[in-house]
């Protein structure tokens, strides 16, 4: 599988891409965004050990090393990858169907017509780039991820198809899309992302950073989307990269059977 991540003239940007069989390490093809550097990841979620409140002890999603703990403030010049913040609004809003085929057209060229969209949503918050995010799936079961700026799309990978290639292994719970921060005007940023699940999982949530509180995913086709605005409590450093988002998957009993914050792949503890 070839990873190429590309420059499609977004704003400054965290952006995980997360495939299958890539180690939890910057992969090969990373480029620079102004002053965010575009990072390619791999990752998958396997079942793991629930629990009431998550730990979020180790790394985030785009870390091979443990994250620093959130502070008050940042250091001016500095990197502050979680300062203290809140979510403002984490509710997505759906995409009409013939926007959607829009929007995929626009985004996978000739390969549209062999998609069909499952999720598609416009995030809390506009960007310079995005207002949405469409997941799509072809007839053999493999996805595409396309974001949205009205009815066109765009993707941040190379080629757009690049995640068709994926493969259950025993006792996967989720698989990773791509995900990304982007600024969204003075102190307010998006943070958006997406990955699919297995038949075992009935509801997927996200929480953000070391807070506990739990956001719902819009979930269908096997795939689930999430968005959420958010805006740093202090002043931010000029690299700002936000708190790191965790998928949480739960069955249907309600029992939490896959936690990203606990996951050895997103942790110090591998």
């Amino acid at each position: 599988m070839k990873i190429g991540p590309q420059d499609n003239g977004a704003s400054p940007q965290r952006r995980w891409g997360l495939g299958w069989g890539v180690p939890l390490g910057v992969a090969t093809g990373v480029t620079a965004v102004s002053v965010a550097a575009v990072v390619v990841l791999g990752g998958s979620g396997s079942a793991g050990p629930g629990a009431a409140d998550p730990a979020h002890g180790g790394g985030g999603p785009a870390n091979s090393t443990p994250a620093p703990r959130p502070s008050a403030s940042s250091s001016p010049g500095g990197t502050s990858p979680e300062a203290d913040f809140t979510v403002t609004d984490a509710t997505t809003t759906p995409i009409d169907a013939g926007t959607a085929t829009r929007i995929l057209s626009s985004c996978l060229g000739p390969d549209a017509s062999r998609y069909h969209a499952v999720v598609a949503v416009r995030t809390p918050l506009a960007t310079q780039d995005w207002d949405g995010v469409v997941v799509a799936v072809d007839s053999a079961g493999q996805y595409v991820q396309c974001q949205s700026k009205g009815d066109k799309g765009t993707s941040q990978d190379s080629p757009p198809t690049f995640i068709n290639d994926r493969l259950w292994g025993t006792g996967r719970i989720v698989e990773y899309f791509d995900s990304m921060l982007v600024p969204a005007g003075e102190g307010k940023y998006l943070t958006l992302g997406a990955g699919h699940y297995s038949s075992d999982v009935a509801k997927i949530t996200i929480s953000y950073g070391e807070d506990p509180k739990q956001y719902p995913a819009r979930m269908a086709g096997g795939a689930f989307v999430y968005g959420a605005a958010l805006s740093p409590d202090t002043p931010p450093g000029p690299r700002y990269t936000g708190p790191s988002p965790y998928v949480h998957a739960y069955d249907a009993s309600g029992r939490e059977i896959y936690n990203q914050a606990e996951d050895p792949k997103f942790t110090d503890r591998e």
